[in-house]
C-alpha cells in the first residue's frame, strides 16, 4: 500500500488532525451513542440504560468529546432537577450515516466473523 502523496491531510502522519477524528469515530462508545441518537433526542439516563456496560464517567467523557467535535448538542432545561438532553447536530447526522453502514455490515456478517474466529482459535 502506498502512502498518499497529496498535500492535504495525511492520517498516516503522527501530527495529522484527521487522526483525532478517526480516533473519535473508532471508539466503541461513540459508535453506540451515535446509533442511539440517530432516531431521537435522549436524556443522559436513557443513553446510560441503552448502552450496557458504559459507566457514567465514560458516558460523560464521550458525550463531552462528541459535543466538542460538533457532533452532538447538549441542551440543559432549567428545571429542578435539571433535565439534560443530547441530540445529533447536522454534522453528527452526516457521520451517523457512515456509522450505521458499519453497524449494518456487522449485523450482516456476524456469523462469518464468528466462524472465522472459531477457526482461528482452534489453530
Amino acid at each position: 500500500m502506498s502512502l498518499p502523496t497529496t498535500l492535504g491531510p495525511n492520517p498516516y502522519a503522527a501530527g495529522c488532525p484527521t487522526r483525532t477524528v478517526l480516533d473519535r469515530v473508532g471508539d466503541r462508545w461513540t459508535v453506540l451513542i451515535l446509533l442511539l441518537l440517530r432516531d431521537r433526542t435522549h436524556r443522559f439516563t436513557e443513553l446510560q440504560r441503552g448502552i450496557e456496560g458504559i459507566s457514567p464517567k465514560v458516558l460523560t467523557q464521550t458525550l463531552r468529546g462528541l459535543e466538542r467535535d460538533g457532533l452532538v448538542t447538549r441542551v440543559v432545561h432549567a428545571e429542578v432537577p435539571p433535565r439534560v438532553e443530547y441530540s445529533l447536530t447536522p454534522l453528527g447526522r452526516t457521520l451517523v450515516t457512515a456509522v450505521a453502514g458499519l453497524a449494518d455490515w456487522a449485523d450482516a456478517h456476524i456469523d462469518e466473523v464468528q466462524t472465522a474466529r472459531a477457526a482461528y482459535d482452534t489453530r
